[in-house]
């Protein structure tokens, strides 16, 4: 009776439709590894700790981001630092996994990837993580799935921005 005791990982997924933009506006947007504070909700800070943006192996820092679940000490600061496992340009894909932070999660792997659709494009969020402390599966897919929608609409309004100012 291996593994007694353990848990199976959370998997979950979350999507995000941006009307009117291509697969690749959005996608370069995304690959920008240490420009995550431009687009997700709450996330004030997003710096480098190693490595060159875009390379697999490098590092950021993230901080100040909201969660669904309150930690025991409600002065601390949200904060993880994430690491860049693999990147592909031509799929519009990239895997990045925690490898510290104060938000409880272990063993937390996401894979981001854009599709082309007839009308726009689609990002898609998908995560497993071990089950954390304080959580539940739900308070996770909320905060990916409601952080994505946002980062889809800015994203969008931004690409809507650029497109005018491109047709003047």
């Amino acid at each position: 009776m291996a593994n007694v005791g353990q848990q199976p990982k959370w998997e979950g997924k979350a999507c995000a439709k941006l009307a009117g933009c291509k697969a690749e506006q959005v996608w370069l947007l995304l690959q920008d590894f240490f420009g995550l504070d431009k687009w997700f909700p709450s996330l004030t800070t997003c710096l480098p700790v190693e490595g060159v943006s875009g390379q697999p192996g490098c590092v950021r820092f993230c901080a100040g981001f909201k969660t669904p679940v309150s930690g025991s000490d409600k002065g601390s600061m949200n904060w993880t630092k994430q690491k860049l496992l693999s990147i592909d340009p031509n799929e519009m894909v990239f895997s990045y996994s925690i490898v510290d932070g104060n938000v409880g999660f272990n063993a937390y792997v996401s894979t981001v990837r854009v599709f082309s659709k007839e009308h726009g494009c689609d990002i898609e969020w998908k995560y497993e993580v071990e089950p954390a402390k304080g959580w539940t599966l739900g308070d996770l897919d909320f905060f990916i799935a409601s952080g994505l929608q946002v980062m889809a609409q800015r994203m969008e309004a931004a690409l809507q921005v650029f497109q005018a100012t491109m047709d003047q």
